[in-house]
């Protein structure tokens, strides 16, 4: 609880004091269930274990004494520090105060997890680019066209309305219709499988994502300590310790904490065990944190007691002069307690925590028990606990390792227990770098060992959220899953911050992606819905960059050439307005498998190459059209400029909505990869508006005239000339630069 008031001493004079008024140098009271009120030091400690979860993400308690520990560079696991937002398990202490609000750890991450200002994510980055390479070469090229019309034709102010007509064409407008729709479907259909997207361009950086960071505790684990071993002296598997710590767990009345829990649902949800009805409570011997240990006494006959003792290792060596090998009970000589020993200490590497269980027999004529008969003890073995990896762990980790995704782990977690729960779920680690470590390094350093190494253990979290800067210093889009406060600055630092519905508010309110349910198996469909939506964005700006090249080179060689416009302002308007409603359905476009195995990403570069390399295909047949109206239909004056510019329209609005098929897919269109029914649709509605235009009496309006029956055949050949040209040159494109 947190009590509005609170035992505290100032200087000399302890009385009731608010906890809004506390400042730092006051001495507080604390008792078990107190929430710790600010960050504070220990002078005076009994029995004292406080759970830092809210802090480090781990459940179990830490027990915490006045003395410091001076090879603790890790602040949290300083024995001496207590920190606000933390709580007291057990024990009484007494502290004073070091910080409050905003100066505490907690209060720290707050503000670092909420401030207003975000740095740019992939996403951003990646569209800022685009746009302005686009914005560059329309500042480019728009001038040129201007100056060529002015100069051939005479007409400045002509020239100035068809240059900015040009201009409006380079103009990607729909850019911003086509990103924010293609998100919005994804975050529709992430809906359906309980995710919940925040911010929409969040979803294009989950398929972006090169490296996703997890936390251990909660999200590759299940947040609960679960029996893992019941094993005899020497390591082997064993049912009658697992019996002996269920009885004890059973009758015991006291503290009743995560391991009695643990015991309890293990044996009721595993095993036939129905020892409880055979058996009755005689008395019970509480644990306290001086023995580290309790006991309860059961009889099962009546005619003698069994006292069953379970507890900390090395306190239960101190009461055991015997063990139990095979059944047979023996004394507990040097060379065996060597063995336990080391048997003790291998599970302890394994990551476990190991509970002793002990037991001895005694006559039937007693009631009442002490602990003085916590001697003589024969040991029977261990139970062993760990938070155990969640069933999908294994399979989603492998899900994204196939699509590309590396995983590393950070965690507050010590070493061994966070190797023990790699190895479960399929990641091993070579080495396990530590926070402590982390502090000694300079920002070049952390930078080569965050990309080399997979597993971090005992970090803060602003070595979390120093990791995850790292990362993206080195042009990684990186995501981070986590639920606690102590995740909540890596996830607000990451290109891409998911948590679980479970998490604390600060982390959900810090993340772009919220999960409904526990199944990671959904990150693997998060992914790939990411790809999806960047493919289809990527396909509307690569379309519109080569399309409006070859437009462009077309306008100025006809502007150089002809003695009148090539398009009058009004009809190369229409045309646009016409080919960006053909795209309006690319967001519902389908997308081949192969390019949603790997992440994609925004580079500029890459466009403006694939913009030079497909744009000049557009205008050699752009030039054809010119020849066949200056020649075969012969459009050479003012006169005949409206049959002219009708034959271009035609063929210029048509060859733009067939690129739309031509550049979506690697493939061969039509044949290996076809598009979706809506983008089918829109394109062929608008190839047949095109055509029928010139015909309508819509035509007188836009200066465009019927064409005559022999151009049809011409425009057939153009256009299946452009459709093998571009198929051919798109795998030369291929096999040089690939695609994504």
């Amino acid at each position: 609880h947190l009590d509005p008031h609170l035992h505290a001493r100032r200087p000399a004079q302890q009385r009731p004091l608010p906890i809004r008024e506390l400042v730092p140098g006051d001495h507080i009271v604390l008792s078990a269930g107190d929430m710790i009120p600010a960050d504070c030091r220990v002078l005076g400690a009994k029995d004292l274990f406080v759970a830092q979860a809210a802090m480090t993400g781990e459940s179990l308690p830490l027990e915490k004494f006045a003395a410091p520990d001076p090879a603790q560079a890790n602040l949290l696991e300083q024995p001496n520090l207590l920190f606000m937002g933390t709580n007291v398990v057990s024990g009484t202490a007494t502290a004073v105060v070091l910080a409050t609000g905003n100066r505490t750890c907690f209060g720290t991450i707050a503000q670092r997890s909420t401030a207003s200002e975000r740095a740019p994510t992939a996403f951003q980055a990646g569209v800022n680019s685009v746009s302005w390479l686009l914005i560059r070469f329309a500042l480019v090229m728009v001038p040129f066209v201007l100056l060529v019309n002015g100069v051939t034709k005479g007409d400045w102010p002509e020239a100035f309305l068809f240059a900015l007509s040009v201009a409006v064409g380079l103009t990607p407008e729909m850019l911003p219709m086509i990103v924010t729709s293609t998100l919005a479907k994804g975050a529709v259909l992430l809906s359906r499988r309980k995710v919940i997207v925040k911010r929409l361009d969040a979803i294009q950086n989950f398929g972006a994502m090169e490296v996703l960071c997890t936390d251990k505790t909660g999200t590759l684990t299940q947040d609960r300590i679960a029996l893992e071993r019941h094993a005899d002296v020497f390591g082997n598997d064993s049912q009658d310790v697992l019996a002996f710590a269920y009885l004890n767990s059973h009758f015991q009345t006291g503290l009743s904490n995560l391991l009695d829990r643990a015991v309890l649902e293990h044996v009721e949800l595993q095993t036939e065990l129905r020892l409880a009805q055979d058996y009755r409570k005689v008395d019970e011997i509480p644990f306290d944190f001086e023995r580290r240990r309790m006991s309860v006494v059961v009889s099962e006959r009546g005619d003698h007691h069994e006292l069953i003792c379970k507890g900390a290792v090395e306190e239960m060596l101190a009461v055991c002069s015997r063990v139990r090998v095979e059944g047979q009970d023996v004394d507990l000589d040097a060379a065996r307690l060597a063995r336990v020993r080391q048997t003790t200490e291998e599970l302890n590497e394994q990551g476990l925590r190991v509970v002793a269980v002990a037991m001895k027999e005694t006559s039937a004529d007693r009631a009442v028990y002490s602990q003085a008969d916590e001697h003589g003890l024969t040991l029977l073995g261990y139970v062993a606990f760990l938070d155990p990896p969640k069933e999908s762990t294994a399979q989603a980790l492998q899900a994204l390792a196939a699509h590309g995704v590396e995983v590393k782990v950070f965690t507050g977690d010590n070493e061994l227990v966070t190797a023990r729960v790699c190895a479960q779920v399929g990641l091993p680690a070579e080495r396990i770098v530590t926070g402590p470590q982390i502090e000694c390094m300079d920002e070049a350093a952390v930078q080569a060992t965050v990309m080399r190494h997979r597993v971090f253990a005992r970090l803060t979290p602003l070595h979390k959220e120093r990791l995850v800067r790292a990362l993206r210093a080195q042009g990684k889009v990186v995501g981070f899953l986590g639920d606690g406060i102590n995740d909540a600055p890596a996830l607000r630092a990451a290109d891409i911050g998911i948590s679980v519905d479970s998490a604390v508010d600060i982390a959900k309110e810090a993340a772009d992606i919220i999960l409904l349910e526990k199944n990671l198996m959904v990150l693997e469909e998060g992914v790939i819905q990411g790809r999806r939506t960047f493919s289809n964005m990527l396909k509307y700006i690569r379309m519109t960059a080569s399309s409006n090249f070859g437009n462009v080179f077309s306008v100025l060689v006809a502007s150089a050439f002809l003695p009148f416009l090539p398009m009058l302002p009004l009809q190369l308007l229409v045309q646009n307005l016409l080919y960006d409603v053909s795209q309006i359905a690319i967001p519902f476009d389908n997308v081949d498998q192969e390019l949603v195995r790997r992440p994609l990403k925004w580079n500029p570069a890459d466009i403006g190459r694939f913009m030079v390399f497909f744009g000049p295909i557009s205008s050699i047949f752009d030039l054809s059209c010119f020849a066949l109206m200056w020649y075969v239909f012969d459009a050479r004056t003012a006169a005949d400029q409206g049959l002219f510019q009708s034959g271009w329209f035609v063929v210029g609005l048509l060859t733009q909505t067939l690129i739309v098929h031509m550049i979506r897919t690697p493939k061969v269109p039509f044949v290996q990869s076809i598009a979706a029914p809506p983008l089918l649709l829109m394109t062929g509605l608008i190839m047949a508006v095109g055509v029928l235009l010139p015909m309508s009496p819509l035509a007188g309006y836009f200066k465009l005239q019927a064409l005559p029956p022999g151009y049809w055949p011409f425009l057939v050949a153009i256009l299946f000339g452009y459709a093998v040209l571009t198929t051919l040159l798109k795998k030369v494109y291929i096999r040089r630069y690939g695609w994504q």
